[in-house]
């Protein structure tokens, strides 16, 4: 049996995306310390914000994680999201050997690196000082090249906890009215805006119940709008515990995403792995998962198209029992959230076996 690795985390201490990868990596033997300059229930060490600037957070607290590598002494260190954390990785290289993976998550290599030149120089240094990049498409790990040249790569899942996939429910039929949710919070780049003026007509008449989410910076112009054109009937969920989320998730009929830029999505694999029917927008992001034989997509602003699809769904004259059973295969085999991580863990050896500490 391989001995248990010593991982030191970075990132975002408040993201349940962060919790879900340090809780399972613990679960599967490893060793780990979460550090973070943002505060959460599950940080380890909290990072000092030294500095007016915000930018400059990350490249000030390198001599304060120094200290803690050398009293934690990793064999490796894993970094999440390449201007952020993976920028403070890079620097960490200049005074230290451990090794670090990079972990994409979608934004910051498709949004942020074009803000401006010095977003661009982080991303780059996090990119072509990493051990090892891990992105959840290929789309996202080929965008990444085309930022800066890097050692190696690997495309991995942000897959579904097996004891939630048993939401799935092979029974299911359709609702009547269709339950139609968004699970997308309320930002620009989501553009949910679209979503209920495309179909307020459905839901002020009935037809359908069309859910969102009741956060993000924009929910409050949403919501005013949103209540104007469906008279009110637009329904909102809040934030919950991750069970208790998928529970009321995998109860729904359609998950559907307007998003203008997205690597793939971890609510899509989700909606897949419990059976929804997947309904989004055509941008590159998405396509290495869903494709009209497996789901439905809409060109960009097409109103009418996405319209007929909620209507066609509604109708049940499409085999979608079918698309179903195919979209449940595809996670159980590809995006079981514990052998994604357990592919993680691989790597995390096969680096250190290479000789790169």
């Amino acid at each position: 049996m391989s001995r248990s690795l010593r991982i030191l985390l970075l990132g975002d201490g408040g993201s349940f995306h962060i919790d879900r990868c340090l809780s399972e990596l613990r679960a599967q033997g490893q060793i780990v310390e979460l550090c973070s300059l943002e505060p959460g229930p599950a940080v380890d060490r909290l990072l000092d914000r030294k500095g007016v600037l915000k930018q400059l957070h990350y490249t000030l607290a390198c001599p304060q994680l120094l200290s803690i590598i050398n009293e934690f002494n990793p064999d490796v260190i894993f970094a999440h999201y390449a201007t952020g954390y993976g920028h403070l990785a890079s620097k960490l290289t200049e005074k230290s050997i451990i090794p670090y993976l990079l972990s994409l998550w979608g934004s910051d290599i498709l949004l942020v690196p074009h803000k401006s030149p010095l977003h661009r120089k982080k991303a780059e240094l996090a990119l072509s000082r990493a051990a090892h990049v891990i992105a959840d498409s290929e789309y996202l790990l080929e965008a990444a090249a085309k930022i800066s040249e890097f050692r190696t790569g690997s495309v991995i899942p942000w897959g579904v906890e097996s004891k939630y996939l048993n939401l799935y429910d092979e029974s299911k039929t359709l609702s009547d009215p269709l339950k139609v949710i968004v699970p997308r919070a309320h930002e620009a780049v989501y553009e949910n805006l679209f979503i209920v003026e495309t179909l307020a007509e459905l839901v002020a008449s009935g037809a359908i119940e069309l859910t969102f989410p009741s956060f993000g910076s924009l929910y409050e112009s949403f919501k005013q709008r949103a209540d104007a054109v469906t008279l009110g009937r637009v329904r909102y969920y809040d934030k919950m515990p991750r069970a208790a989320f998928l529970s009321f998730f995998s109860q729904q009929d359609v998950a559907l995403s307007n998003s203008s830029s997205d690597s793939s999505p971890v609510s899509l694999i989700e909606a897949m792995g419990f059976g929804l029917i997947p309904v989004a927008r055509k941008i590159p992001g998405v396509l290495e998962w869903l494709t009209p034989e497996n789901g439905y997509l809409y060109e960009s602003g097409d109103s009418n198209a996405l319209r007929n699809i909620i209507e066609r769904i509604s109708s049940g004259e499409d085999a979608d029992i079918a698309r179903r059973k195919v979209n449940r295969d595809r996670v159980l085999s590809q995006a079981r959230f514990e052998q994604n991580i357990a592919q993680q863990i691989d790597i995390m050896r096969a680096v250190l076996a290479g000789g790169t500490r």
